[in-house]
């Protein structure tokens, strides 16, 4: 009698769990799922407005769309994130986004829960249509140099689930809003996440020298820093008159809570 109550017992909790969605681990990161939709189901229903937006964009830049290639460049100190395409072998300046919400300070993420921004040569590894925080991409943080560097320092538990996501506010992770990240998710979608890179700087290093205000310095930051330097020579520094989005008002900005993570 007793067995039979305790697995009764075992059996309500395993369906209230699974109810509720809970699979053992906190939702603390945006590939918790809001949904089952697919990233075609996110081209048919998002597509056709993102590229109305999207495609003047490359037509103002001389550029055919969707893109042989694509760069995203986010500039930490600066709260911007450029979009760059490649046309003839060379990198044609597209569009800024602004950042929102992009938690620590400048200098790379060292461990996991230390709540910085990776700073290196990432890769689009991921497309979520279903994270709460509207739309995401994953990045390959931590990459082999990031790997490399860790156990050079005798580091371990280098954290993980880097996104470029919707909505306001992140925590080691960049969030530029619900709009932007619609044109941004279809772009890489339409282009194809192999063709995808994304430069994640402390600040705009053709323009700026390193500087004081680094969090960290790690005996291998200059290395990362003239690696970076020389990845950007590449992008010549967007006109004064290249294209600009800005999608929220202070008042949308205020009211977003929603991504604030747990």
């Amino acid at each position: 009698m007793k067995r039979t109550f305790s697995f009764f017992v075992l059996f309500l909790l395993y369906f209230a769990l699974g109810a509720f969605g809970y699979d053992g681990t906190a939702p603390s990161h945006p590939s918790a799922p809001a949904g089952r939709r697919t990233v075609a189901d996110v081209m048919r229903e998002i597509g056709p407005r993102a590229e109305s937006h999207l495609k003047p964009y490359f037509e103002k830049a001389g550029l055919s769309y969707p893109p042989s290639r694509v760069t995203f460049i986010g500039l930490k100190d600066e709260l911007e994130l450029e979009v760059w395409a490649e046309k003839d072998h060379q990198w044609v300046y597209v569009a800024t986004y602004d950042v929102y919400g992009a938690s620590g300070g400048l200098g790379p993420k060292e461990k996991a829960g230390d709540g910085q921004v990776p700073e290196g040569i990432y890769r689009i590894t991921e497309l979520n249509p279903n994270s709460r925080f509207h739309l995401s991409m994953k990045l390959d943080y931590p990459n082999g140099f990031d790997r490399l560097m860790a156990k050079s320092d005798g580091r371990s538990h280098l954290g993980g689930d880097i996104y470029l996501h919707g909505k306001t506010k992140s925590k080691g992770c960049i969030a530029v809003g619900d709009q932007a990240i619609e044109e941004l998710f279809v772009l890489t979608a339409r282009t194809g996440i192999e063709k995808v890179k994304m430069v994640i700087a402390p600040y705009d290093l053709r323009t700026n020298t390193p500087h004081s205000e680094i969090r960290v310095s790690p005996s291998w930051l200059p290395k990362l820093y003239e690696t970076l330097g020389q990845e950007l020579t590449k992008y010549r520094p967007k006109e004064a008159a290249g294209l600009r989005t800005n999608y929220l008002s202070e008042a949308e900005y205020e009211a977003d809570s929603s991504g604030v993570l747990p």
